[in-house]
């Protein structure tokens, strides 16, 4: 059985990865959403006990990615870096040194809010920046979930999750892609990030992340999720 859940978006195969990442195989690209590099390094700025190396976890992962599908493009949506505290040498200098080992992939940034803050990653990574809503194909590429007259939307932000409730009061909190109406929301790819709960409706499909999986949640298992 694949990892990965096959869905049909805007009329396109796309590969939900259960690492976090979302896959186009017909434009061999792919779509992160929320890395918050540095944030380990922000919250130590402020004098707080947090444990190091959450940069290079998230680099490490990406760089498997890349070897697993060979992409020609990657996306990233939103929440790049994630506080301009966290912009130290070392973040910096990581960052280039695996953006040198990629260099021929084409990589933009739509902004999110913490870029706002953060600023953009240096000139010299070579990753476009640009302000959401862009436009690739039939998908219009955000960092906040909001509806598009004419595209699909994708995006990120919220750090969806979901808590499901087994039949001994037992709780699981795993991250999940949500898919509305018109839009899909990623699980935020950053090894440091909260998640915001989502609650399951009919106009609602969401795909936990488990056991190194993407699950489509049966309807009959969406009446136990808990808020």
């Amino acid at each position: 059985m694949s990892p990965h859940a096959a869905v049909r978006w805007a009329d396109e195969e796309l590969h939900l990865l259960p690492e976090h990442a979302l896959w186009w195989p017909a434009r061999r690209a792919l779509f992160v959403a929320d890395l918050h590099l540095g944030k380990a390094a922000s919250y130590r700025e402020q004098g707080q006990p947090v444990p190091g190396g959450t940069t290079a976890d998230n680099l490490v992962r990406l760089d498997a990615l890349i070897a697993d599908h060979d992409p020609q493009q990657l996306v990233f949506l939103g929440d790049f870096l994630h506080a301009a505290s966290g912009r130290t040498a070392r973040v910096l200098q990581a960052l280039l040194e695996w953006r040198q080992r990629h260099a021929r992939i084409e990589m933009t940034l739509v902004r999110g809010n913490h870029d706002d803050r953060a600023g953009d990653p240096p000139p010299e990574a070579g990753i476009a920046v640009v302000d959401e809503p862009w436009l690739l194909g039939p998908f219009a590429c955000c960092h906040h979930p909001q509806a598009h007259p004419s595209h699909f939307v994708l995006s990120g932000h919220l750090h969806p999750v979901c808590h499901m409730q087994g039949p001994g009061r037992d709780r699981l909190r795993l991250p999940c892609f949500v898919q509305t109406a018109g839009q899909a929301i990623l699980p935020a790819f950053g090894a440091f990030t909260g998640g915001h709960a989502c609650v399951p409706g009919n106009d609602k499909a969401l795909y936990p992340v488990a056991t190194g999986r993407v699950w489509a949640l049966p309807q009959r298992l969406r009446a136990h999720e808990q808020a």
